[in-house]
């Protein structure tokens, strides 16, 4: 099984509800990081996974709507706690729907909101 990763580091603003998180329940930033793992088992004719210009560019894309913006506004976490957790799926969903590498078996998003603490989330197809 094939490989590709690429990183992203951004800064977004949320706060978290329905709990007693303390200053996570206030609107604060985090220095979020992603990285985007995708996996296949069958390189292409040029001897790639994906492209990684193509991911560049639509990663860029995805981070850039997100880039110092307060989570909690955008439609993607409508009714859903902004958690590094639901993060991670979004993006993934994004970049499912942006990517075109017929080889690709599966997408993992792993998202740091802190040096220590991350979250993933891995979609096969």
């Amino acid at each position: 099984m094939y490989t590709v990763a690429v990183e992203r580091s951004f800064v977004a603003q949320h706060f978290l509800f329905g709990g007693d998180w303390g200053p996570e329940n206030l609107l604060h930033s985090h220095p979020y990081r992603v990285e985007v793992q995708l996996q296949g088992a069958a390189l292409d004719g040029h001897g790639y996974l994906v492209d990684i210009v193509d991911i560049d560019f639509h990663l860029d894309e995805i981070v850039g709507y997100f880039r110092d913006r307060t989570l909690n506004e955008l439609a993607e976490f409508a009714g859903l706690n902004p958690s590094i957790e639901h993060f991670a799926r979004i993006i993934c969903g994004m970049l499912r729907q942006r990517l075109n590498a017929p080889n690709l078996q599966a997408i993992r998003v792993k998202i740091w909101e802190t040096d220590i603490a991350w979250a993933s989330y891995r979609e096969e197809f």
